[in-house]
């Protein structure tokens, strides 16, 4: 058979694999049912649930999850029109990293705290900074094959200085960086960070749109 004919005639997909041509309607379902939940461990961040889940196809399963409360990311920029605005970053080890990262800001929520005001909180707290708009810009689990944390990312904006008050356990190196030079960074492989990667993207999504838009 040609390698003209066969491009025609792709095989076919598996009984279980459906392919969609066009738009993709999303249908996020319904929690499955828990038949029994332990904790395995409890710390001061979080807890491991061991859990026999009633899953869609599956059956019962035991699914180990990290339940955690929750945390904030902030993409902080000096001025968003400007063509290449200045890009607030942390360098902080992670040991789980084994390494240095260059990270947006970003932290837990305290209990009974909204999301928008643990985000200024962090911010304020790690950098000083502190920033007179705010816009979400995505949502998004970060490992929900164990994590059942979800993470909320603002776009912060005009930016004005202050002192810092870091945790005990945080030793941050504060910078300021051309959003060019940050995509610069992620084009060759030199930002790690999971979130920062989805902020920068999701910031430079939001600026090509802003720019295609009829003015």
């Amino acid at each position: 058979m040609s390698a003209k004919k066969s491009q025609k005639n792709p095989p076919a997909a598996p009984a279980n694999v459906k392919i969609i041509k066009g738009n993709l309607t999303i249908r996020p379902g319904k929690p499955a049912p828990v038949v029994s939940s332990t904790t395995a461990y409890q710390g001061p961040l979080f807890r491991v649930q061991q859990e026999h889940v009633r899953e869609p196809n599956c059956g019962t399963v035991i699914r180990d999850i990290i339940r955690h409360g929750g945390s904030v990311v902030i993409l902080a920029i000096d001025d968003a029109s400007k063509r290449d605005p200045l890009v607030v970053l942390e360098r902080q080890y992670r040991h789980a990293a084994s390494q240095f990262l260059y990270e947006v800001p970003a932290g837990k929520i305290d209990p009974g705290e909204n999301r928008l005001a643990a985000a200024k909180r962090e911010l304020a707290e790690e950098t000083g900074f502190r920033a007179g708009k705010w816009t979400q810009l995505a949502r998004y689990y970060a490992s929900p094959g164990f994590l059942a944390e979800w993470m909320q990312v603002y776009l912060a904006e005009g930016l004005t200085p202050g002192l810092t008050a870091p945790d005990e356990d945080e030793r941050l190196e504060i910078m300021l960086v051309p959003f060019s030079e940050l995509l610069r960074l992620i084009d060759t492989g030199q930002i790690h960070d999971g979130k920062t990667l989805i902020a920068a993207m999701s910031f430079a999504r939001l600026r090509a749109k802003s720019a295609r838009s009829p003015r």
